[in-house]
């Protein structure tokens, strides 16, 4: 069987590639990116493809079983046509099982809700394609908070609008795992699936960040349009919108999600302390 995956000089697409490797050897798993020569270090064959346009995806996926499309990071208006210039270019190419990376979340009014319905758009236009398909709802990731901890840590807290609402985090090194056991086995196929942990709390999450980091960081929660000025003041219109979206969902529950994890792996997810163990341990 032969696997392509787009974007694959991301960190998700390439940890997903190392975990394809890892199983079924270089020769069948290729990879597309926007710079190949970001991704030579994977040692497989990588094509030039953008987002775009579907032309370089058709080249690449010649002679390959099935595509792993990795959503792409622009805005949500522009996301619904880059996916289908490559689920496009999949069916043109013969391809026969696509698999998306998507992220879940509830239809809310919160500034990530466009976010989310450009990824159900895709998902619709995978389901009626004509390939056989799988998705994958990825919950939070938890690289996102542990990457961030010198920040926290020279602010002297961890703070966001979040408050008592639970969410279910997932880590990249979980969804390689997931998804090359999504594209090898069929019987999983015509399904969608919810990839993610036990939902916590920002409590909890902080005070696991403490344990295993020697750290001493409060959590401390704030009103939704406070964060909102705070994450645009930082980073800009969009994407202060997004992330303190994403937080105001947290806050009313469209983060605390049931996972299909141990339906795809016949295992329990890793724990938020398990996680942050393998974190440390690929440092």
């Amino acid at each position: 069987m032969k696997i392509a995956v787009t974007t694959a000089s991301g960190k998700l697409g390439s940890a997903i590639i190392r975990e394809l490797i890892r199983r079924i050897g270089t020769e069948n798993v290729v990879g597309v990116a926007r710079t190949p020569e970001k991704a030579e270090n994977l040692g497989i064959q990588i094509f030039q493809g953008d987002y775009n346009e579907s032309e370089g995806f058709f080249y690449a996926f010649q002679d390959v079983d099935a595509v792993l499309l990795v959503s792409g990071m622009d805005t949500p208006d522009k996301r619904i046509g880059q996916h289908q210039n490559v689920i496009h270019a999949a069916k043109e190419a013969g391809v026969r099982k696509i698999v998306y990376t998507s992220i879940f979340g509830k239809d809310q009014d919160s500034s990530f809700n466009p976010v989310i319905q450009s990824n159900r758009q895709t998902e619709a236009d995978i389901k009626k394609s004509g390939m056989d398909w799988v998705i994958g709802r990825n919950g939070l990731y938890i690289e996102a908070d542990l990457e961030y901890i010198p920040t926290y840590v020279e602010f002297g807290k961890i703070e966001n609008s979040a408050g008592d609402g639970l969410c279910a985090y997932t880590s990249r090194s979980e969804l390689a795992r997931a998804y090359a056991e999504i594209l090898l086995n069929d019987d999983l196929n015509h399904n969608t699936y919810n990839l993610c942990g036990e939902p916590v709390s920002q409590a909890k999450l902080t005070n696991a960040i403490n344990i295993a980091f020697g750290t001493s960081l409060p959590y401390h929660a704030v009103d939704k349009e406070t964060y909102l000025k705070d994450r645009q003041g930082e980073l800009g219109e969009f994407m202060g919108r997004i992330i303190a979206g994403i937080y105001n969902g947290i806050h009313d529950g469209g983060f605390n999600i049931l996972s299909d994890f141990e339906q795809v792996m016949n295992r329990k997810h890793y724990s938020i302390e398990q996680m942050i163990e393998e974190f440390r341990s690929l440092k």
